[in-house]
């Protein structure tokens, strides 16, 4: 039966069942394949023929995972990494050389500034840095040597969010390359390709697992593009690992029922701090009080499950707050079924400069919560006795 309706694709897209006819999808814990004679080995390896060649490439499992996202997300084609940094880093090396030009989002993860700033710039690519609140500043910082605009929205801590369908224009005026990175939205609240990104690329350790198991991470495009990023990932051998893709695939089956209780709780959440007398400032993007918020309804399903707030007191009322939470875990990690708090000054984004950290809305008293799947009145309770502790 074909289905149109995501919850549907999610569970019931499964890689061909084997002569045991298992309901599940079995794990194809396997590096590499027989073929039935010469002939076949040397037709694959040519790509004249379709078929699993070595689990470097392909496999079963990673097969069935990539077929999953590309039908959730609008993808013709797709392929899956180590890890979601894996993922950025593979898209990079298959499109830019040296004397490239990216223009990307200021507000973006750590470890992504760290690539623009550290690695890619030894080998000659540079960049340029726009800020996701003001769209009219894109258009003056392309380059006849841009090849690439590069956003995260909602952003990585700040939740700031731009139109990704002037993006798409923009990118389609300039004939340039443009990646969303998705993580924070995930495919069931927003599509960037349909919205006209050509590459949407997923730290699939975050909500697509959602239970903090495993590493994983996705590009996806057209199958020219992915063409490309094949081509380099074959070779650098970024390949998400079988048990991994069994585990992200079947972690999809839930992505919807677990998003829906994500979102719903924290709009909850956020709603209640931007009430607190203790809370300076609340990001969360379906919030009326979101500079992005119009955009975030035109282009989100929902908000998400991420709420950026800033504390009183800086880093000391951070750590308090921080301290004396109970049921929340202190990590550095998001999207888990478990809430999570995370000081971004001092872990995910403390690579960056005071200065850097302020020009993309990271204070010393902001701290990201990621809003689990734990019952609200226990997720309310615990950052209210927090907030009140002496």
């Amino acid at each position: 039966m074909k289905s149109q309706n995501f919850e549907t694709i999610a569970i019931r897209t499964q890689t061909e069942r084997s002569s045991h006819k298992e309901h599940s999808a079995p794990i194809y814990l396997t590096s590499s394949y027989k073929f039935d004679d010469a002939e076949e080995m040397r037709a694959l390896f040519a790509n004249e023929k379709e078929g699993n060649v070595y689990s470097r490439y392909s496999n079963p499992n990673t097969s069935e995972f990539i077929e999953k996202m590309c039908l959730l997300e609008g993808a013709e084609d797709g392929f899956a990494t180590a890890t979601g940094m894996a993922a950025i880093f593979t898209t990079f090396g298959a499109f830019l050389k040296a004397g490239d030009h990216i223009v990307s989002s200021r507000s973006v993860f750590g470890s992504t500034h760290q690539l623009l700033t550290n690695v890619f710039s030894k080998w000659g690519v540079t960049f340029d840095y726009a800020d996701l609140d003001k769209p009219e500043d894109w258009e003056a910082l392309i380059k006849p040597n841009t090849k690439m605009i590069f956003v995260e929205t909602p952003s990585n801590p700040g939740i700031d969010i731009i139109d990704l369908a002037f993006l798409g224009d923009l990118a389609k005026k300039y004939d340039q390359l443009l990646v969303v990175d998705n993580c924070f939205a995930t495919p069931y609240l927003q599509q960037p390709i349909k919205l006209g990104a050509h590459i949407s690329i997923h730290s699939a350790t975050k909500y697509i697992d959602g239970q903090g198991r495993v590493l994983g991470g996705i590009i996806l495009g057209t199958k020219e593009l992915i063409a490309e990023v094949v081509g380099f990932a074959r070779h650098s051998g970024p390949a998400l690992s079988p048990f991994n893709a069994w585990i992200l695939s079947k972690s999809l089956e839930t992505l919807a029922v677990r998003m829906d209780r994500h979102c719903e709780s924290a709009l909850k959440v956020a709603e209640y701090l931007e009430q607190h007398p203790k809370i300076k400032l609340v990001k969360y993007p379906f919030l009326p009080s979101h500079p992005q918020y119009e955009i975030a309804k035109k282009q989100m399903k929902q908000g998400g499950g991420i709420v950026t707030i800033v504390v009183e007191g800086g880093v000391e009322g951070a750590s308090k707050f921080m301290d004396g939470l109970k049921m929340f875990s202190i990590s550095a990690n998001l999207a888990d079924t478990r809430s999570i708090a995370t000081h971004p000054a001092t872990s995910t984004h403390s690579k960056l400069t005071e200065a850097e950290r302020n020009i993309v809305g990271i204070e010393q008293g902001s701290i990201r919560l990621s809003i689990g799947l734990e019952h609200i009145n226990d997720i309310l309770a615990d950052i209210e006795q927090a907030l009140e502790t002496p």
